[in-house]
């Protein structure tokens, strides 16, 4: 075995680990809340005692971070790399919105998570964060769809990103998922911007 083998080995367990344990806690808060996440329970799904998750999440907070990082990348993975921008960004509403009819707990948890952070500030913090990068991934989208003629160029990306993440936040709200109105503000929301396969290939062309 070489020098940096084990040490390597040794990391991807680590990581297999902490993975484990965040999608334990996740589990948790989509079956019983937030008020009913343990860190005894993660720690027993795992087959772990709670100091070896104390050791990978020293406070709950922490373990909250990671399975917001999770959600996150759920999300992320809905962005598709081909493309020009406008397609980016269409694909992109209707894959969060198939994402969340596909996966009913990432929406159950991240409105479990929204609740929470009205009362609690360290959840609040989390929260936002991740709402700005959230609103700076799509802002990006808007603005290089705008850049290359896409989408109108007095369209405030800005504002229009606020929007989009609004929109697709309210869908993880109990009482919105797989709402029609849900839906129906999406599709409003493409028709609004020009995202119609039809007209997103004449712009292009």
């Amino acid at each position: 075995m070489s020098p940096t083998a084990a040490p390597a080995r040794a990391g991807s367990i680590r990581d297999k680990r902490r993975q484990e344990l965040v999608q334990a806690a996740f589990n948790q808060i989509a079956e019983h809340g937030f008020e009913g996440l343990r860190t005894r329970d993660v720690a027993a799904e795992v087959g772990v005692n709670i100091a070896t998750l104390h050791y990978y999440f020293p406070t709950k907070e922490s373990l909250i971070r990671g399975v917001v990082e999770y959600a996150m990348a759920r999300f992320r993975s809905t962005l598709a790399p081909h493309g020009s921008p406008a397609d980016q960004l269409r694909n992109y509403l209707r894959a969060v919105r198939k994402l969340l009819a596909q996966e009913p707990a990432l929406g159950s948890v991240m409105g479990e998570l929204a609740v929470r952070s009205a009362r609690d500030k360290s959840i609040a913090a989390i929260m936002t964060e991740m709402y700005g990068v959230w609103h700076v991934t799509t802002r990006g989208l808007l603005r290089r769809a705008v850049k290359e003629g896409n989408l109108r160029p007095e369209l405030d990306s800005d504002g229009v990103a606020a929007l989009i993440v609004a929109t697709l936040t309210a869908m993880t709200l109990p009482t919105m998922t797989g709402a029609p109105r849900t839906d129906q503000a999406l599709r409003q929301l493409e028709r609004w911007l020009g995202l119609s396969a039809g007209r997103t290939r004449r712009s292009s062309n």
